[in-house]
């Protein structure tokens, strides 16, 4: 009896920690006039630097692998910041031909929208373009390196690059993209409470937040290949020992979510928040959104000073 009675209790706490689990994940949403009207009524008014010039934006949200609800939602966030700022024309596509070179040159910089690929090739425009039986692999894997050679080309000469949340496993598996966006996707614990601190609390790219940190639930990305080098001026941080769930020996006290850097003449502004659209009704986000939009354009004089190694 004893034993049936310890063995209940144990079941009881392994379902309460279960629907604990479970409770970290926010409910999913649909795109609503209301809730979009909502953000638009939460974002700036304007922008925080000023600009010389309305910037033209290619947001490209295609995705082959993990499928996060929040895309359309991130779509309409971006949109929104560039209609009421008036600084942005944000044009939206998941075609990948928009990056040919004659196609990229119309526009000032680029924003990824969480364009996470399939495993283990981790190559999405690959992943598109085998879809097209006329194409063998090894011309869809020359296209694909083409065009990827195109969006690097793109940046090094001095075009903007937004990165954010999974659009970082986009080529995850290419060193040339790793060190251009400052890192690559290595992995995340289960969704939960982060506690996001600013890792330069006088940088001009974090004065949304007035000096302080904010909570949200997300997802703690960890990052492998380039990120070792730290070749980024950071600007987000979580305390290691306040993330649950995290694989092997972690010596270091931060692990950075958000970073600006240099790419030959080009601006790289990578952000993980935010898995979840419920973070979007964060004002002080949204102006964070906006202050990084406005960096990758060249509106923002700032410390782009890395911590760590740079690329000769």
């Amino acid at each position: 009896m004893m034993k049936k009675r310890i063995l209940l209790i144990a079941l009881g706490a392994l379902c309460m920690f279960g629907n604990l689990s479970q409770a970290q994940s926010l409910e999913k949403f649909e795109v609503t006039d209301a809730w979009k009207a909502k953000i638009k009524e939460l974002a700036p008014a304007k922008t925080t630097y000023p600009s010389k010039k309305k910037h033209k934006v290619l947001l490209f949200s295609l995705f082959t692998g993990f499928n996060h609800w929040v895309v359309p939602h991130t779509d309409a966030m971006v949109e929104i910041l560039g209609e009421k700022s008036g600084a942005f024309e944000v044009v939206q596509s998941n075609d990948i031909m928009m990056f040919e070179k004659n196609k990229l040159k119309e526009f000032d910089a680029v924003i990824l929208n969480n364009n996470c690929s399939i495993n283990p090739r981790r190559d999405l425009f690959y992943d598109k373009l085998i879809e097209n039986k006329s194409l063998s692999e090894e011309q869809a894997t020359a296209k694909s390196k083409e065009l990827q050679q195109n969006l690097l080309s793109f940046v090094k000469k001095g075009g903007g690059l937004m990165t954010m949340h999974g659009a970082v496993t986009i080529f995850n598996n290419s060193e040339e993209i790793s060190d251009m966006i400052g890192g690559s996707f290595d992995y995340h614990p289960a969704q939960q409470p982060l506690n996001v601190k600013l890792a330069d609390p006088g940088h001009k790219l974090v004065q949304a937040f007035d000096g302080e940190g904010f909570t949200h639930v997300d997802e703690a990305y960890m990052f492998k290949n380039a990120y070792a080098k730290q070749n980024f001026h950071p600007l987000l941080y979580l305390t290691t020992s306040e993330i649950k769930g995290l694989k092997g020996n972690n010596p270091e006290d931060k692990k950075y979510i958000s970073w600006i850097k240099r790419h030959g003449k080009g601006r790289v502004f990578y952000v993980s928040p935010s898995h979840n659209a419920q973070s979007f009704e964060n004002p002080k986000l949204l102006q964070f959104y906006l202050d990084g939009m406005q960096y990758v354009v060249g509106d923002v004089k700032c410390d782009e000073s890395p911590i760590g190694t740079t690329t000769p």
